[in-house]
Protein backbone atom coordinates (compact mmCIF):
# COMPACT_ATOMS: atom_id res chain seq x y z
CA UNK A 1 0.00 0.00 0.00
CA UNK A 2 2.87 2.42 0.80
CA UNK A 3 5.49 0.80 -1.40
CA UNK A 4 8.17 3.29 -2.38
CA UNK A 5 7.44 5.64 0.55
CA UNK A 6 10.44 6.29 2.79
CA UNK A 7 9.36 7.54 6.20
CA UNK A 8 10.78 8.04 9.69
CA UNK A 9 9.00 7.70 13.02
CA UNK A 10 10.33 7.26 16.52
CA UNK A 11 7.19 5.42 17.67
CA UNK A 12 7.65 1.63 17.70
CA UNK A 13 3.97 0.91 17.09
CA UNK A 14 3.74 3.24 14.08
CA UNK A 15 7.02 1.82 12.77
CA UNK A 16 5.48 -1.65 12.71
CA UNK A 17 2.22 -0.43 11.14
CA UNK A 18 4.08 1.47 8.41
CA UNK A 19 6.34 -1.52 7.74
CA UNK A 20 3.27 -3.78 7.50
CA UNK A 21 1.92 -1.36 4.86
CA UNK A 22 5.18 -1.83 2.86
CA UNK A 23 6.67 1.59 3.62
CA UNK A 24 10.42 1.77 4.07
CA UNK A 25 10.77 2.79 7.72
CA UNK A 26 13.96 4.73 8.45
CA UNK A 27 16.03 4.79 11.62
CA UNK A 28 16.75 8.52 11.39
CA UNK A 29 14.98 11.56 10.04
CA UNK A 30 16.34 13.25 6.92
CA UNK A 31 15.57 16.26 4.74
CA UNK A 32 14.48 14.18 1.76
CA UNK A 33 12.19 11.67 3.46
CA UNK A 34 8.92 12.06 5.32
CA UNK A 35 8.94 12.51 9.08
CA UNK A 36 5.82 10.77 10.36
CA UNK A 37 6.20 12.34 13.81
CA UNK A 38 5.63 15.78 12.28
CA UNK A 39 2.40 14.80 10.51
CA UNK A 40 0.41 15.11 13.74
CA UNK A 41 -1.72 12.01 13.22
CA UNK A 42 -3.83 11.42 16.32
CA UNK A 43 -6.28 8.67 17.08
CA UNK A 44 -7.37 5.76 14.98
CA UNK A 45 -7.20 6.02 11.19
CA UNK A 46 -7.94 3.51 8.50
CA UNK A 47 -5.12 2.32 6.24
CA UNK A 48 -6.66 4.27 3.36
CA UNK A 49 -6.81 7.47 5.43
CA UNK A 50 -3.22 6.91 6.53
CA UNK A 51 -2.08 6.45 2.94
CA UNK A 52 -3.88 9.64 1.87
CA UNK A 53 -2.29 11.67 4.67
CA UNK A 54 1.20 10.36 3.90
CA UNK A 55 0.94 10.83 0.14
CA UNK A 56 -0.44 14.35 0.60
CA UNK A 57 2.55 15.20 2.83
CA UNK A 58 5.03 14.10 0.16
CA UNK A 59 5.79 17.36 -1.63
CA UNK A 60 8.37 15.93 -4.06
CA UNK A 61 6.10 16.22 -7.10
CA UNK A 62 5.30 19.86 -6.30
CA UNK A 63 8.98 20.72 -5.91
CA UNK A 64 9.97 18.98 -9.15
CA UNK A 65 7.13 20.77 -10.96
CA UNK A 66 8.22 24.08 -9.48
CA UNK A 67 11.85 23.57 -10.51
CA UNK A 68 11.18 22.19 -13.99
CA UNK A 69 8.05 24.20 -14.74
CA UNK A 70 6.12 21.09 -15.74
CA UNK A 71 4.99 17.75 -14.39
CA UNK A 72 7.42 14.97 -15.22
CA UNK A 73 8.07 11.47 -13.96
CA UNK A 74 11.69 11.04 -12.92
CA UNK A 75 13.60 8.12 -11.43
CA UNK A 76 13.71 8.27 -7.63
CA UNK A 77 17.39 9.28 -7.39
CA UNK A 78 16.88 12.22 -9.77
CA UNK A 79 13.82 13.36 -7.84
CA UNK A 80 15.74 13.10 -4.56
CA UNK A 81 18.61 15.18 -5.93
CA UNK A 82 16.30 17.95 -7.13
CA UNK A 83 14.35 17.98 -3.84
CA UNK A 84 17.52 17.99 -1.72
CA UNK A 85 19.12 20.83 -3.66
CA UNK A 86 15.84 22.78 -3.59
CA UNK A 87 15.33 22.36 0.16
CA UNK A 88 18.95 22.99 1.17
CA UNK A 89 20.05 25.58 -1.38
CA UNK A 90 23.12 23.49 -2.20
CA UNK A 91 25.23 20.59 -1.01
CA UNK A 92 28.80 19.45 -1.45
CA UNK A 93 29.40 16.08 -3.09
CA UNK A 94 29.97 14.43 0.31
CA UNK A 95 26.86 16.03 1.81
CA UNK A 96 24.79 14.92 -1.18
CA UNK A 97 26.11 11.36 -0.85
CA UNK A 98 25.26 11.25 2.86
CA UNK A 99 21.78 12.70 2.28
CA UNK A 100 21.10 10.02 -0.33
CA UNK A 101 22.23 7.25 2.00
CA UNK A 102 25.79 6.67 0.77
CA UNK A 103 28.91 6.90 2.90
CA UNK A 104 31.02 9.89 1.73
CA UNK A 105 34.10 7.72 1.23
CA UNK A 106 32.28 5.16 -0.96
CA UNK A 107 33.12 5.30 -4.63
CA UNK A 108 29.87 5.35 -6.59
CA UNK A 109 28.90 6.83 -9.90
CA UNK A 110 25.17 6.61 -9.22
CA UNK A 111 24.86 10.26 -8.19
CA UNK A 112 27.14 11.52 -10.97
CA UNK A 113 25.15 9.50 -13.50
CA UNK A 114 21.83 10.87 -12.20
CA UNK A 115 23.13 14.45 -12.43
CA UNK A 116 24.46 13.75 -15.94
CA UNK A 117 21.06 12.40 -17.00
CA UNK A 118 19.24 15.42 -15.55
CA UNK A 119 21.62 17.77 -17.38
CA UNK A 120 21.23 15.80 -20.61
CA UNK A 121 17.43 16.11 -20.56
CA UNK A 122 16.95 19.55 -18.97
CA UNK A 123 20.15 21.34 -19.90
CA UNK A 124 23.50 21.77 -18.22
CA UNK A 125 22.22 24.74 -16.23
CA UNK A 126 19.74 22.71 -14.16
CA UNK A 127 22.43 21.62 -11.68
CA UNK A 128 25.53 23.72 -11.30
CA UNK A 129 28.68 23.03 -9.34
CA UNK A 130 29.91 26.25 -7.78
CA UNK A 131 33.16 25.86 -5.85
CA UNK A 132 32.38 22.23 -5.03
CA UNK A 133 28.75 22.85 -4.08
CA UNK A 134 25.92 21.47 -6.22
CA UNK A 135 23.05 23.93 -6.62
CA UNK A 136 19.96 24.21 -8.75
CA UNK A 137 20.46 26.65 -11.57
CA UNK A 138 18.28 28.29 -14.15
CA UNK A 139 16.62 26.24 -16.82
Amino acid sequence: MLSGVRIYTSDAVWRQILADLNATVLDASSVIDLDFDNLGIKGPVTPTELKSIILAADDSEDIVHSVLGKTVSLPRIQTQIIVLLYKTGGLSSDELKRALGYAPDVTTHTIDTAIYQLRKVFGREIIQNNNGVYQLGGI
